[in-house]
């Protein structure tokens, strides 16, 4: 399916934001540099940009510009996670993760604190284990690959992928998702974008009133 793409000239008037603002958000890389599309119009060279992708950040920025700076900002939705850790009682007082995820990533054992890393693997798996899709061996399945998988850095379009077929479960993690072609028997039961987890994990995070870092 062809991306949907808006206009320069129609996403400033729908989010009423100016050119200097866009610009600047673009220098504090707010908004990726290839979210800036240049295309030949009958006008000329005009820039467009991913449809839905630049409203929900335009609509984040707007929401979140009062309460933070520019700067950690940045540091939010920068695919590098910081050096951050919160123990098991936080992660539960503020929402952020069960009970159950938590019992499900320490396999029943005692872990007091999380490190950046497991944050963000406890928090995919919370979303796993919300999504009713998965079962709880399932779940544990992939908090195993979560677990192997480095994730101090996540790179684009780099996707947690669980699948089933004739009843058995496998998962793995892969970047450049969309190339990767299934037989029709092989049930994609969950997709989950690494680099949007991260952001949002982030994002209520930073919303409690502290730094990523």
């Amino acid at each position: 399916m062809e991306e949907q793409l808006i206009s320069k000239k129609e996403l400033l008037e729908k989010t009423s934001i100016s050119y200097g603002q866009l610009y600047r958000w673009k220098r504090k890389n707010l908004i990726p540099e290839e979210w800036f599309i240049r295309k030949s119009t009958f006008t000329g060279q005009e820039t467009f940009f991913p449809r839905e992708d630049i409203l929900k950040r335009i609509s984040m920025i707007q929401k979140m510009k009062e309460n933070l700076s520019l700067d950690e900002m940045r540091e939010m939705l920068s695919p590098k996670m910081m050096d951050v850790s919160m123990t098991a009682d936080d992660l539960i007082h503020k929402g952020l993760i069960s009970r159950t995820a938590l019992d499900v990533f320490s396999e029943g054992g005692e872990n007091s604190v999380f490190s950046s890393r497991d944050l963000l693997s406890l928090y995919v798996l919370e979303g796993l284990l919300q999504s009713g899709n998965v079962s709880l061996a399932e779940a544990k399945m992939a908090a195993g690959v979560l677990k192997q998988h480095d994730t101090e850095e996540i790179k684009k379009q780099m996707e947690l992928i669980v699948l089933r077929k004739l009843g058995v479960t496998t998962c793995f993690i892969a970047a450049a998702a969309d190339s990767i072609l299934f037989e029709s028997s092989v049930k994609v039961v969950e997709r989950v974008d690494l680099a949007k987890a991260s952001e949002e994990l982030k994002t209520t995070y930073m919303q409690e009133g502290h730094q990523w870092m």
